[in-house]
């Protein structure tokens, strides 16, 4: 179906919502600065054997590399595959340049991630009458000035925004208009639905909900029953309703860092010594933005996979590095001997603040 621009009709307040997710961003900065990546299979990320792509070019993407995929399990799918160290100040300062862009048509910007983000340009400040439009100007100029491709999605509501822009990818857009949300929906296996991961994929498909319609065919109070307060959500959503706006300041909940060891530990003294450079990457983003916060998490993945969490909060907010390492420490410290040994160890502050105010939401890759 073709671009419709009936999301910019006169239908009094129809939101017109942009989308905008840069094309496999951090490979495409690797492949724009080196010329001899281009045409070929990228990773981001690690190469060692516990290390993790961070992205992949479409190249690697035609192999199955995917995000977040163990580094062994990409290179067994894709023999040729590069693999390249990430620079994540470089990322930051072209999503800094983007968000720019994004800026001269709209002040309602909510960043997802470096990558991302909504735009809300039912009014923009440039006065382009149509949405489409305005997505195809900041892509135009996304690409003049930083030599990178982003995919744009356009329709009325957030949700729908989201599924438009992986539409069209790569470089491509695609509107979404209320006319055509809820029968687009509707086909829509639930696992492609924003926000519905493969655990509750697999809980749906067991209760027969494969689809958008499937979906929609339920109660509001089977959908409340079988997924709690999750259920109202997936209720609307698979009628095209979806109500949430764009935040041009999102609350962020908490800032964290956590690394994979080449080998396995046990020994405490071993793993405070990997924990510290931790806290010392969190506490660096707490002096950078001036956040503080009052909740301290411990993060343990064992060589098993299995995960555990433990927190800690105190009356006032961590006001100084040493004191937020003895936290973590401690909650470290309370689960010894462990159970098994430890592949992975992180660390998080949460119920941030700035000053007398929730913090706004940040960007940090770690």
């Amino acid at each position: 179906m073709s671009d419709s621009d009936a999301v910019d009709g006169d239908a009094p307040r129809v939101r017109k919502i942009i989308h905008i997710d840069m094309d496999a961003f951090y490979a495409s900065v690797e492949q724009r600065d080196n010329p001899e990546l281009r045409g070929k299979p990228v990773a981001v990320g690690g190469s060692a054997e516990r290390g993790v792509v961070a992205a992949a070019s479409y190249e690697a993407r035609k192999f199955g590399v995917r995000s977040a995929m163990a580094s062994v399990t990409a290179k067994r799918q894709c023999p040729d595959l590069i693999f390249v160290k990430p620079r994540f100040e470089v990322y930051k300062a072209i999503s800094r340049q983007i968000r720019e862009i994004f800026a001269e048509h709209t002040e309602i910007i909510e960043p997802l991630s470096l990558d991302e983000a909504y735009l809300d340009v039912t009014e923009n400040l440039q006065g382009i009458p149509l949405a489409r439009d305005v997505a195809l100007r900041i892509r135009e100029k996304i690409k003049a000035e930083t030599g990178l491709n982003a995919s744009a999605g356009i329709s009325y509501n957030k949700f729908l925004a989201k599924l438009a822009s992986d539409h069209r990818k790569p470089n491509g857009q695609f509107v979404i208009s209320p006319e055509m949300g809820p029968a687009f929906v509707e086909t829509l296996p639930v696992g492609k639905f924003h926000g519905i991961g493969p655990a509750t994929s697999a809980k749906m498909n067991a209760l027969g909900l494969f689809t958008g319609l499937d979906i929609r065919n339920q109660t509001l109070e089977f959908m409340n029953a079988n997924f709690g307060k999750s259920g109202a959500y997936y209720y609307w959503i698979s009628r095209g309703v979806d109500e949430r706006p764009v935040r041009a300041n999102r609350i962020r909940k908490s800032i964290g860092a956590e690394t994979t060891f080449s080998t396995d530990l046990s020994d405490f003294d071993a793993l405070v010594v990997e924990l510290r450079p931790l806290v010392d990457k969190v506490w660096r983003h707490c002096e950078t933005s001036g956040s503080r916060g009052r909740t301290v998490t411990l993060k343990i993945k064992f060589a098993d996979f299995e995960i555990i969490t433990r927190s800690r909060s105190v009356l006032a907010a961590v006001a100084a590095r040493d004191e937020l390492e003895r936290l973590a420490c401690g909650l470290l410290e309370v689960e010894m001997p462990l159970p098994k040994r430890v592949r992975l160890l992180g660390v998080s502050l949460s119920s941030l603040q700035v000053g007398d105010d929730a913090e706004p939401q940040l960007t940090l890759e770690i």
